[in-house]
């Protein structure tokens, strides 16, 4: 009786290991999925700060800034943004005012879940060398949506404050 028990015990535990690695297989799948879907340039449509208390939207880079991001079967993503209408610079001031206008980096990139996680190596803004940027991402048909986590605004004190970022695939 005791070996009948323990046959059904390490049956009971073989299904159990089989089960779990179905179901890890298909969120490798999944991910896998996601990654290829990302492969390719992707051209920016819009860049939309949200507030979260209100909802209220707002566009600073205007409501066409340019853009691309591109992402390798290598692992590496590369991005440039800039605020819509953004002018050669004739003083100090303009170059200041253009740095502040636009984004770039490049990095090694990972997914985990519906998080896309760049390790950047160059930024246009140095600080950033060496950091993570973590986002989230959902695709919608031939677009793909990509948000920053909810934080308090530098710009306005007291709101709390996330980015949206629409890109479509480049054609």
């Amino acid at each position: 009786m005791k070996s009948n028990h323990k046959i059904w015990v390490i049956k009971l535990m073989a299904v159990f290991l089989f089960v779990i690695m179905i179901d890890l297989s298909g969120v490798r799948v999944a991910l896998t999925d996601d990654r290829e879907k990302l492969f390719g340039i992707w051209k920016l449509v819009s860049v939309v700060g949200e507030f979260q208390d209100t909802s209220e939207k707002i566009y600073d880079m205007g409501k066409n800034p340019p853009g691309y991001s591109i992402y390798t079967p290598e692992g590496r993503q590369m991005f440039i943004i800039e605020s819509e209408g953004r002018k050669a610079p004739k003083t100090d001031e303009d170059r200041a005012t253009l740095f502040r206008t636009m984004f770039a980096c490049t990095g090694i990139y990972r997914l985990e879940g519906d998080k896309l996680i760049t390790k950047i190596d160059v930024s246009w803004n140095p600080a950033l060398n060496g950091t993570e940027m973590v986002r989230v991402f959902k695709f919608e048909g031939d677009r793909l949506l990509i948000s920053t986590a909810w934080a308090p605004s530098t710009r306005f004190p007291g709101r709390v404050t996330r980015g949206v970022f629409t890109w479509e695939r480049a054609k």
